[in-house]
């Protein structure tokens, strides 16, 4: 473990790692967000600093620790953690198991929002910035490695090999979160790795020891 540690720290590599929800606010009470706990995110975090790379995590609202010597930077919204990523470069891998809010309310009301006589209300929403795409796209600063998650209820690997091919990043880490005993705020995950013309299965485990296989498979 310390002569594999020794070697990367060698190398001198950096990765930025995005975790947990975020949330998109329509009035100073209420937002839009998600159930995502981070877990995943903070363990793959954990996992690549104690293979001795150089790890910043972007935090969405999570109850969470922060990692042993990882760098944690704790955001609320999409644009913040945008934002923050963008100051982060550059970096050689970029890990986002961030389940980002992929709308926002196309107004925010300074003000809480009041009840009325009428029985509903009108929320317009717009698109969240896509900062997966951004990371791959990005090819000034590029980083050599870009791994997305897919979070699918259904047609995991036909829809997760789609947003990696739309996305154009290099591996795409699939996972069924309609599956309670898997999803969101479980301590367990069972994924796919897909990466170039290839599927590696991850059965259900802790999301620590799915965290250490992806995180050895990035440093291989």
């Amino acid at each position: 473990y310390f002569f594999e540690r020794n070697i990367i720290k060698n190398k001198k590599l950096k990765a930025l790692v995005t975790a947990g929800p975020t949330r998109e606010y329509i009035d100073p009470v209420r937002y839009i967000t998600n159930s995502s706990s981070g877990k995943q995110g903070y363990e793959i975090a954990r996992s690549l600093a104690k293979f001795g790379v150089k790890t910043t995590l972007i935090s969405g609202p999570s109850k969470l620790k922060n990692p042993e010597e990882v760098k944690v930077i704790r955001v609320e919204t999409a644009d913040q953690m945008y934002m923050e990523t963008k100051k982060n470069f550059p970096v050689d891998i970029a890990v986002c198991a961030a389940a980002v809010c992929d709308f926002k309310p196309d107004e925010y009301k300074k003000e809480k929002i009041k009840k009325n006589n009428e029985n509903k209300i009108n929320l317009n929403l717009k698109y969240n910035v896509d900062i997966l795409e951004f990371l791959s796209k990005n090819n000034s600063q590029r980083p050599k490695l870009v791994v997305g998650f897919a979070a699918e209820t259904n047609n995991i690997l036909k829809f997760a090999k789609e947003k990696k091919n739309r996305k154009y990043c290099d591996w795409i880490v699939a996972n069924d979160v309609s599956n309670p005993e898997i999803g969101f705020d479980s301590d367990f995950n069972a994924v796919s790795i897909i990466t170039s013309g290839k599927v590696e299965k991850i059965e259900k485990n802790l999301k620590s020891y799915v965290a250490n296989k992806i995180a050895r498979k990035i440093i291989d």
